[in-house]
């Protein structure tokens, strides 16, 4: 099977009626078994997971070819290699795979375990999780220790307020990159479109940084991520609005309203939009001023409500975040249902 042909095929779902499940269930019912094996089990640890190997790939060309002494034009060249060979070994592999299970009965449970492996909804839940419980029982040396574990921001200035507010944003962040996106692109070009995708998002997180070592040797990582992510993140902030109607105590008109007005304040062209809706929709403002590397950053604030968000707040957005991963299955669900009536 080629690769134009593989696209196609991820298309075709038989008839749920006649399904041959030793042969698999076709994309979109796939997904859907995948994003409930991750929110009930996440990424057990026995198994390797590809991010891992991804990102050992990504350390060792960034250790053996960004030399400080090198120009700025050649380090971008070098990046620009980097990410062609990192994304071009991830859609072959991930072609490959999808060629290899296809050969036997029942091998698209390996893909469903890949697909599962490499969504996020288990592993944000339980990380901002660990952030309420530290609040809640170690008070704000605990939080900080645990909400480091999950941005990249410096922690140890923060009170208790600022832990929540970047719990928040972290999870807000993480349903866009690491749900809604990795769907978005296993519909629309299967495995290989999904690791492709999260070699790319890897990239961006290790050397998509705008700093002296990674301005130039990184710049094409991070506008990639900020290409691929770019529908992804809007739909994010579209869904949480709407999960915003289903969630007590949240707002969906202020969260359409922040979302709109102030998305675009975000340093990041796409990050903004899952954020701002979140502010909007729990009636904080977040963001703004955030120190990284030593340096304080003057960002606006996404949101006009407090600035104090507290534990409370946090389990507020972690309904949302339940809520939204909740309709994006439910329109993986409808989109399975269309196909077979096609």
């Amino acid at each position: 099977m080629d690769f134009t042909g593989y696209i196609w095929g991820v298309w075709q779902l038989p008839s749920l009626v006649d399904l041959d499940w030793a042969m698999g269930p076709g994309a979109a019912i796939l997904l859907l078994i995948a994003l409930a094996l991750d929110w009930l089990i996440g990424d057990p640890r026995w198994l390797p997971h590809p991010v891992r190997l991804i990102g050992a790939t990504i350390h060792f060309l960034d250790t053996h070819v960004n030399r400080a002494k090198q120009s700025k034009d050649k380090r971008i060249i070098l990046g620009l290699c980097v990410v062609l060979s990192i994304v071009g070994l991830s859609i072959l592999a991930g072609w490959a795979a999808a060629n290899f299970v296809s050969t036997f009965p029942y091998g698209w449970v390996i893909e469903l375990t890949l697909v599962s492996l490499l969504l996020a909804q288990h592993g944000m839940m339980r990380h901002t999780l660990r952030v309420l419980r530290a609040l809640n029982q170690d008070g704000i040396v605990g939080g900080r220790k645990t909400v480091a574990q999950i941005v990249g921001r410096e922690t140890e200035e923060l009170d208790e307020h600022g832990v929540a507010r970047a719990a928040i944003e972290s999870c807000a962040e993480s349903y866009s990159d690491g749900v809604v996106a990795p769907v978005f692109w296993y519909l629309l070009l299967g495995l290989p479109g999904l690791m492709a995708y999260k070699a790319i998002n890897t990239m961006d997180s290790m050397i998509g940084h705008n700093n002296e070592r990674y301005a130039a040797f990184g710049m094409v990582a991070a506008r990639l991520d900020d290409a691929v992510n770019w529908l992804p993140a809007r739909l994010a902030g579209t869904t949480l609005v709407i999960a915003a109607c289903f969630v007590p105590e949240a707002a969906p008109k202020k969260a359409l309203c922040i979302m709109f007005r102030d998305a675009r304040k975000h340093a990041s062209p796409n990050a903004g939009w899952p954020e701002a809706a979140s502010a909007g929709a729990l009636d904080l403002a977040l963001i703004g001023p955030t120190r990284y590397a030593g340096d304080v950053t003057k960002s606006e604030w996404l949101g006009d409500g407090r600035t104090d968000a507290t534990p409370r707040d946090i389990r507020r957005m972690m309904a949302l975040f339940v809520v939204a991963c909740l309709l994006i299955a439910a329109l993986v669900a409808l989109m399975a249902t269309l196909l077979q009536l096609r």
